[in-house]
């Protein structure tokens, strides 16, 4: 999900924008007060974003491509198998230190939920990616039906941000990782044991 490049100023504005927009709440902020952060003036950032709406569809447009190459950085940093899958959730423990208030989508989404907005599909985009993420890393370590796998292997994800934000579980991720982890090495035990060899259990 990329856009054309930005001129410095237009990066600076974004920049600006994004950390206001996810530390206050997006319709909690205002271009003149993102201008005024950014050192320039709201001519300047409708010439370079035509709008709010377009600012903040960067944001998301931003926040997505920064979060699809922080997984897949790390987990390519791993070797195949179990612990690619499981390191979905290392990865995700890492993008969570320096972004305190949860994930910045469901955050759009709470605030957007039930408009027309594009920035709706973006959200979906999101999600979309991370499932089938965790689908093809279950699909390359050879679990069965990897899309269904996928599927509540990113729940365990989403609420695991969820509770380590508004739940107040410090050890949201961690209890996440370990579920997937009993819920891999079950499947894994089953594979086995249809193909005649029984592993023990631990």
């Amino acid at each position: 999900m990329h856009d054309k490049p930005l001129t410095p100023a237009a990066e600076r504005i974004l920049a600006v924008a994004s950390e206001l927009f996810y530390d206050r709440g997006i319709r909690a902020v205002g271009v003149d007060l993102i201008a005024d952060e950014a050192g320039t003036t709201k001519k300047t950032l409708y010439d370079r974003f035509g709008s709010k709406d377009g600012l903040v569809q960067r944001y998301l447009k931003r926040r997505y491509d920064l979060w699809c190459a922080h997984v897949t950085q790390y987990v390519d940093s791993l070797d195949q198998g179990e612990q690619r899958v499981l390191g979905v959730y290392d990865a995700l423990d890492l993008w969570m230190r320096d972004n305190h208030r949860g994930c910045g989508f469901v955050n759009a989404f709470a605030e957007f939920g039930g408009t027309d907005s594009p920035v709706l599909a973006i959200i979906e985009s999101e999600k979309a990616w991370t499932r089938s993420l965790f689908a093809r890393l279950a699909t390359e370590a050879g679990y069965p039906d990897s899309e269904e796998l996928g599927t509540r292997l990113s729940l365990l994800h989403e609420g695991a941000v969820v509770m380590g934000t508004a739940g107040g579980r410090d050890d949201a991720i961690a209890v996440a990782r370990s579920v997937a982890a009993e819920l891999l090495a079950a499947l894994a035990r089953e594979r086995k044991f249809v193909a005649g060899v029984e592993l023990p259990r631990t």
